[in-house]
């Protein structure tokens, strides 16, 4: 229009007149305001160019279309003011008038309006004023608050939230915006992610809302261990949101079909066709559950949709399992205890059987080999009995290698873990610290088992060719002239050490129970704290240092030496250590500093320390008791998803011999390799809440996303009611405060009635009936608003 001024470098003067037209809504004042001026050009300032601003933004705030519409007639607004105006108008969510600003930029620019654009504003001085902190853009905003009609809005204008780059990005604009302003390209990072962890955003811009949200809780759980400055309360609290809106996701399934379809895709195809190989036969894949798992998604793992999923195919056929009591549970364990090389060989010899299908069963193939890791270490039990009847042979060179090596029937079975790594891969193997432990017990034992037969070899062939040779000669002496390095006593050592490792695995099986579960994690946890170990030790260091020093000159002292220094500081830690280490009463100067030192190491380590990691170890023990429902179950998942994996049914040490199974899956490997086979595609039911008037559209779209998109509508309709519910109750609130504060202004001009008849005689009874009729009336609308 013709009245239109330029507002950068050319604006007529600010009226004042105009913030009091807005706000008394007198619409034809504001008209004539900006249709009047003197014609003078002017160079405007800061402080006036901010009131122009003002003025737009109040009009947006109450609601004022009319007055909005009258300034962006007359005025004409540059693009960083509508920016601001967009901003106010999504901070009061008004869509209408989104909608008008948009339109407006639309006229201004086209259709070049890009949000990367804003981020030119963290090097503007003129918005450090404004409400909105930097790097929020419109679509952040919107999406902060959840407002999912302006987001929709906006993405079809073509908005985006750009991608923040890495924390260690080197380029030009990362460079410049740590360079002129580190404080507002932190904050502007934070805003970016604020929006891209919410509701809103992922609903609407997703394609897989609940993939997106794994990704980026995991990205945002990364980041908080790269700015240690922000893990609280921003990137936890966003990753703590992005797992919840996975967890609802989920709850907004309706069928077992859409349920199924869920837990079974990851959105790539190739991917979940080779997952179908991973499991047991009837077994589903599972590829998001187990990708959820990976990501540590406790929350989502441990909803009761996936739980009832992992259950039911824990149990299989068995559907009596679960209701079952614990003493008759208790009872079917001895029994697969006491039958367990019975029932491997009759799934070695028929594998398809009905009998060789329930040991299939995750639950039976458990208890199996949970039987044939009992039996291993009963044989370790037995073995060490054995050496205690059989002391003066093991302790020559006289004893006999297979009484001490019984045990390695299972270990040198270790095909079970070879078949592990080549199911899941060498990464994700050793992820996994259980595998991690038992790679280095086996290697342990092999060592072990390898250096009793070099021993055995090699006493062999010097005694027997070479008899009366030196080497012949120490290989028959006794125990007590053999060398620090002797094979056999690192034999030795290295079976005693892994025995004790071995029944450490145990605890791989306790997540099983549901109580015994959460005192391992518990421990588990625990063993985190030992990381104070570290401070101990820096301080243990720095005392042994000084009272050695302190001692070592005088010769008089009994206790020379660092390990006895060592040994004596060790002990006083737990209350054990003889007093007398101190006392040298000839040197008064060295005996009093010793005592000092030594009360203070007390003080210190005993009485602070010691007593701060007790509390470190309490503080995890309650945390994992506040969710203990939780972690359990996410750990047993991980216990039941090892068990449905393909194969593995054989326990050690029957695993190593070929079956017929083993003969019958290479066939039929070559088989699919040769021949070419089409699968069947699966019909699923159609969605009900997708297919309103999309048929021929929602046919071409694959199933899985169909039901992505139908969870991601059921979610943003729950949402809108959800809000319209809270509305209606705010709303009704407000009515009855209004009502109450309309009868508390008629009283008030009742009284002020009275007291003008009355007359001043009266005024102070009045008064004070006024002032209690005034607590009255709004103790009464504060209770109706609260409640």
């Amino acid at each position: 229009p013709e009245q239109w001024r330029e507002i950068m470098n050319r604006k007529m003067q600010f009226p004042p007149e105009l913030i009091s037209a807005i706000q008394e809504g007198k619409i034809e004042l504001l008209c004539g305001l900006l249709k009047t001026g003197d014609g003078i050009v002017r160079q405007l300032d800061e402080s006036e160019d901010r009131q122009w601003r003002e003025a737009l933004n109040l009009s947006i705030r109450l609601g004022s279309e009319d007055a909005m519409d009258a300034l962006l007639q007359g005025v004409k607004f540059d693009f960083r003011q509508i920016h601001e105006a967009l901003l106010v108008a999504v901070d009061t969510n008004q869509p209408i008038v989104v909608k008008r600003l948009l339109d407006r930029l639309d006229q201004e620019k086209g259709n070049k309006m890009d949000v990367r654009s804003f981020s030119q504003a963290i090097f503007d001085h003129s918005i450090d004023n404004s409400q909105f902190a930097p790097g929020v853009t419109p679509l952040t905003l919107a999406c902060q608050k959840d407002l999912y009609d302006i987001v929709a809005m906006l993405s079809q204008k073509g908005h985006v939230i750009p991608w923040p780059h890495k924390i260690s990005c080197a380029c030009l604009e990362c460079r410049n915006g740590r360079q002129y302003d580190l404080l507002k390209f932190s904050l502007s990072r934070i805003n970016t992610y604020r929006g891209i962890a919410s509701r809103a955003y992922l609903s609407i811009t997703s394609d897989d809302a609940m993939l997106s949200a794994f990704s980026l809780s995991r990205e945002l759980r990364k980041l908080s261990q790269k700015e240690p400055e922000f893990k609280q309360p921003q990137y936890l609290s966003l990753e703590e949101l992005c797992q919840e809106f996975a967890v609802e996701l989920l709850g907004m399934c309706r069928n077992q079909s859409e349920v199924t379809t869920i837990l079974n895709s990851c959105g790539d195809e190739s991917q979940d066709a080779l997952n179908d190989q991973a499991f047991e036969e009837g077994i589903p894949n599972l590829s998001r559950l187990r990708l959820a798992v990976n990501y540590n998604q406790k929350q989502f793992v441990a909803h009761p949709i996936c739980q009832q999923v992992l259950s039911s195919i824990w149990c299989g056929n068995l559907a009596g399992w679960r209701g079952s009591r614990t003493a008759w549970k208790l009872f079917v364990s001895v029994g697969i205890f006491l039958t367990m090389p019975l029932l491997c060989l009759v799934y070695w010899i028929a594998p398809k059987s009905k009998a060789g299908k329930i040991l299939k069963i995750p639950v039976i193939k458990f208890l199996l080999h949970s039987a044939s890791y009992l039996w291993f270490l009963i044989t370790l039990l037995g073995e060490s009995i054995t050496m205690e009847m059989y002391r003066d042979k093991f302790a020559s060179r006289q004893q006999n290698i297979l009484h001490s090596s019984f045990h390695m029937v299972w270990v040198v079975f270790f095909w079970y873990e070879c078949k592990e790594v080549w199911i899941e891969g060498l990464r994700s193997y050793f992820l996994d610290w259980w595998n991690c432990l038992d790679v280095m017990v086996l290697s342990m034992y092999l060592a072990s088992f390898a250096l009793r037969v070099l021993i055995m070899l090699k006493g062999y062939f010097l005694c027997h060719d070479h008899n009366g040779t030196e080497e012949c000669v120490y290989f028959t002496q006794t125990r007590d002239d053999w060398h620090q390095e002797d094979p056999q006593l690192i034999a030795e050592v290295l079976f005693a050490v892994t025995s004790m490792l071995s029944f450490t695995r145990l605890a791989y099986i306790l997540p099983a129970h549901e109580s015994l579960g959460t005192l391992q994690i518990s421990i588990g946890k625990m063993i985190d704290d030992m990381m104070f170990m570290f401070i101990l030790m820096i301080i243990g260091t720095a005392f042994l240092c000084g009272i050695n020093n302190v001692y070592v000159p005088y010769v008089i002292s009994p206790h020379l030496g660092f390990n006895e220094t060592f040994h004596f500081l060790f002990w006083t830690m737990f209350g054990v250590a003889n007093q007398d280490y101190v006392d040298m009463p000839q040197f008064v100067l060295a005996e009093f500093v010793g005592r000092i030192l030594y009360g203070i190491f007390t003080l210190v380590i005993v009485i602070v320390l010691l007593n701060m990691l007790i509390a470190m170890i309490t503080n995890s023990f309650q945390k994992i008791e506040d969710d203990a429902d939780v972690e359990w179950k996410f750990a047993r998942s991980k216990l039941y998803l090892s068990y449905f994996r393909e194969g593995l049914t054989m326990p050690v040490p029957f695993n190593i011999i070929p079956s017929p199974k083993a003969v019958l899956y290479i066939l039929g490997t070559f088989r699919r390799i040769c021949c070419c086979t089409c699968s069947s595609e699966q019909n699923y039911p159609p969605i009900a809440s997708m297919g309103n008037n999309k048929g021929s559209e929602d046919s071409q779209i694959p199933y899985r996303q169909q039901v992505i998109r139908a969870l991601v509508q059921r979610y943003i309709e729950s949402a809108r009611r959800e809000f319209e519910e809270t509305k209606r109750k705010i709303g009704n609130r407000i009515t009855e405060l209004n009502k109450a504060v309309g009868r508390l202004h008629g009283d008030m001009k009742v009284m002020q009635q009275l007291l003008v008849d009355d007359g001043h005689t009266a005024s102070d009874a009045f008064t004070k009936d006024g002032s209690s009729i005034l607590g009255k009336y709004i103790i009464g609308a504060k209770n109706n608003f609260r409640g």
